[in-house]
């Protein structure tokens, strides 16, 4: 059962159930995306965008809005299930068997250091490919060739919210690719050049905190939070 968040259709799938999904399921390509409020809201008001994240197959919650929009409508999400921890737990199964993944995204530079922490980290798994997320049309043709001779089990695409999720909807069904998540900053902290939040703030749903704390310039992008759970609050009562 999906749960309705402004258009949005979630799945009530936990970071271990999504993971087993796309690594042991059947469907393939198989596309992943981890809207967060801020996303949701930029879909509210883009058919196209509304429709490709829909087109997902599995569609989960990064960020605790979602949760606490989620049970304020009485639906049944289980947990945030954030992408960085969705990505990690796809390369750990893939590592026992022998798996291949390519990085999609960041700085130039960042999507190589991105693959040797991943190599080291997860044992197994061999990144067979990477390219930064600065291209035109020329050097995306590059990149999409070099995807389709490598046929990677899964690929991380850190383009950042919406543009991620346009070009996988673009692109999934002739890359030749398994698994396809939007992963957004997950690049950045696997090449370690940014760090989650401390387990403790993760546990309490308070990483949207920690990440204020270090970041007070986002204080603008953190005010939507309490305007989206308005929002819900007023559509509860409708």
């Amino acid at each position: 059962m999906k749960t309705n968040i402004m258009g949005v259709l979630f799945d009530n799938y936990t970071i271990d159930e999504t993971a087993d999904k796309a690594v042991f399921g059947d469907k393939h390509p198989f596309a992943i995306y981890t809207p967060n409020p801020e996303i949701v809201q930029i879909a509210k008001q883009d058919k196209a965008f509304l429709e490709a994240l829909n087109r997902a197959d599995v569609v989960t919650p990064d960020g605790i809005g979602i949760v606490y929009a989620s049970k304020i409508l009485g639906g049944h999400i289980k947990e945030r299930a954030a992408g960085y921890d969705i990505c990690c737990g796809i390369m750990e199964r893939l590592a026992k068997r022998g798996g291949t993944a390519y990085f999609f995204g960041g700085k130039p530079g960042v999507a190589d250091e991105a693959a040797k922490n991943a190599e080291i980290r997860f044992k197994g798994l061999t990144v067979c490919g990477t390219a930064d997320g600065y291209f035109d049309e020329k050097r995306e043709k590059e990149i999409i060739e070099d995807i389709r001779a490598k046929k990677p089990d899964l690929i991380l695409v850190c383009l950042g919210m919406k543009k991620q999720e346009m070009w996988i909807d673009e692109h999934k069904d002739t890359l030749g690719a398994g698994i396809l998540v939007g992963a957004g900053g997950s690049i950045d902290v696997l090449a370690g050049k940014a760090k989650r939040a401390p387990d403790i703030f993760i546990k309490f749903g308070l990483e949207w905190f920690y990440r204020l704390m270090k970041e007070p310039s986002r204080i603008g992008r953190m005010m939507q939070l309490p305007v989206f759970l308005l929002q819900i609050i007023v559509k509860r009562g409708k």
